[in-house]
């Protein structure tokens, strides 16, 4: 590859992240649905006709701002499984990592949210498909953490496939985190609050999950 090809996709890529900063900045500041294109123009500080050169349309833009919030996502899993020894410790501490995620990064929360709202598959190469696989590997993470504590005996053996298993625990826990996070009045006015909903839902999950062994 020459030395002007290279400059030339360095150059691309730096305006594509431009872009999708702008993008993000707005989201995290005003909300998915307030933001415009002309906005990220002005952000980015390029042509309105430049930035869809990047960016087909809004929803691509949000397809991009999802790779990355999946990336982080990934990222704060892998450094939760870290620690812990047991396989169930490893499914708690990813589990504890998401709360921690949506509260820190609540425009991220939204995006994954949003994305996983299109069930149509997205074709390899495209913003949508990069995300898709950015998503696939956040959920290997889980798989991985449950595959070591079948290994080592603190998740249950019958629990089945660790892919289904793992894939149930990412709806429960995101529909956990979604109510604590935007429903909090609402629940305590039944008495509870949002702290102790997370608290019971991760304890519920993990005596569904553990051994006796794994249950301490």
């Amino acid at each position: 590859m020459s030395y002007i090809t290279e400059r030339r996709i360095e150059e691309k890529e730096r305006r594509r992240n431009e872009i999708l900063d702008a993008a993000e900045a707005l989201y995290a500041q005003d909300g998915w649905d307030a933001v415009t294109m002309d906005q990220v123009a002005r952000g980015a500080r390029l042509s309105r006709a430049l930035v869809y050169v990047y960016f087909r349309d809004k929803e691509e833009l949000l397809f991009g701002i999802g790779e990355r919030a999946m990336k982080e996502l990934r990222s704060r899993f892998v450094a939760a499984a870290v620690g812990p020894a047991r396989g169930i410790d490893k499914v708690q501490a990813i589990g504890r990592a998401y709360m921690t995620y949506a509260n820190d990064l609540p425009h991220y929360f939204d995006a994954c949210s949003r994305f996983n709202q299109h069930s149509d598959a997205a074709d390899e190469g495209t913003t949508a498909g990069d995300c898709g696989v950015a998503g696939d590997l956040v959920i290997t993470e889980v798989v991985k953490a449950i595959e070591v504590g079948k290994h080592d005996g603190s998740v249950r053996a019958d629990v089945g496939d660790s892919m289904l298993l793992a894939l149930s625990l990412w709806a429960f826990t995101h529909g956990v985190i979604q109510i604590a996070m935007s429903k909090g009045e609402d629940i305590a006015r039944l008495g509870v609050d949002s702290p102790q909903l997370v608290d019971y839902a991760f304890g519920l999950i993990r005596r569904m999950c553990a051994t006796d062994a794994g249950a301490g």
